[in-house]
């Protein structure tokens, strides 16, 4: 099978893998049950215009809503969030005429401050392939003229976006410190436009799905992600339970989901949650996530020091540590590795 110019190799290293893995016959199995549709769930759906209302009640019972979901599911959509559905509709425009490049172009171009990748460069199994590709981008140089090139149209939409997506995320941080009886925390001076990213994500259509995931199963190594997902084409998944759910895509939310740092900061309370991108054998799929991150130099304590689950940490050396794992194992660990030992 010829892949499409515009496409990264995934189908070429895909081929490669199954034929360097030595478990391949086992992962076909593993991977059929993925053929069969899940049953569709509802996430939570918050409306955040109630934190913003001039009624105490309302505000009260909008907070309430975020921390419920985001100790019990790691996950919930808003609505009524303040980005314009112009604005997200603009951005997912310019996204897709941004991914039609062939793919040479993308690699060469050094677009967005050279942040292009796709699959996974350390997989040493199908399973370990994801079937994706984008723009893993730092706010710091989205307004930066000379990571455009012939895209310039797109620096004014990108900052505009990305903007919008700090405050809307500081927002969302900032009741989900305050309702563990903290006013301030270190996020709030180390999370700015210095530390967090954007990620401009593209799965193309798998013509050997379900063998592959489009994004493999893992967890986010930040505060929390807001993301801006396919309106129409599902994929994304979510542990719950003990047991998979795929999201009901909902063209009005946006979705919110709790990072390792959130949990390990909330002492467990708040969840960061196992989750995947399944691809379509006939269709592509994009999707948008804003990254709320702290400086590499933050140590991440808990809350509730005394009674810590984890030890103290760096961002820094937190992603040191995934990047080694991921290395080694072929896979994250995550904060398993910072519990405090009895």
């Amino acid at each position: 099978m010829i892949e499409s110019k515009q496409n990264p190799p995934l189908l070429h290293d895909y081929t490669q893998l199954l034929q360097q893995s030595r478990d391949s016959v086992d992962h076909a199995k593993q991977r059929v049950d993925y053929e069969h549709e899940l049953e569709e769930c509802d996430l939570p759906l918050v409306d955040l215009g109630g934190l913003w209302s001039v009624n105490e009640e309302e505000r009260v019972s909008c907070a309430s809503e975020i921390c419920k979901a985001s100790a019990e599911w790691g996950f919930f959509q808003i609505v009524n969030h303040g980005i314009s559905l112009e604005l997200l509709r603009r951005m997912r425009k310019m996204q897709v005429e941004l991914f039609k490049e062939p793919f040479e172009k993308k690699v060469a171009s050094g677009l967005l401050d050279n942040s292009y990748r796709w699959g996974n460069q350390t997989a040493t199994c199908p399973k370990q392939l994801s079937w994706c590709e984008a723009f893993h981008v730092p706010l710091t140089k989205i307004s930066d003229e000379t990571c455009y090139g012939e895209f310039s149209s797109l620096r004014e939409v990108m900052q505009e976006y990305a903007s919008a997506m700090q405050e809307l995320a500081k927002s969302i941080a900032r009741v989900l410190v305050m309702n563990m009886g903290v006013q301030r925390s270190m996020w709030e001076d180390n999370c700015n436009e210095s530390t967090c990213f954007m990620r401009l994500n593209r799965y193309p259509s798998c013509p050997v799905s379900p063998e592959v995931f489009g994004l493999v199963p893992h967890t986010d190594s930040d505060f929390l992600t807001i993301l801006h997902q396919d309106e129409h084409v599902g994929g994304l998944q979510l542990m719950k339970d003990s047991k998979w759910v795929a999201v009901k895509p909902n063209p009005e939310a946006l979705v919110v989901n709790i990072g390792d740092l959130f949990q390990a900061w909330s002492n467990d309370v708040y969840k960061s949650v196992e989750h995947k991108v399944i691809v379509n054998r006939e269709v592509e799929r994009h999707s948008i996530a804003y990254f709320l991150c702290p400086s590499y130099e933050s140590f991440i304590g808990c809350c509730e020091e005394e009674s810590s689950i984890y030890r103290r940490f760096t961002f820094g050396e937190y992603r040191r540590q995934i990047q080694q794992d991921v290395k080694v194992y072929g896979h994250k660990v995550g904060l398993p590795r910072f519990i405090v030992s009895n």
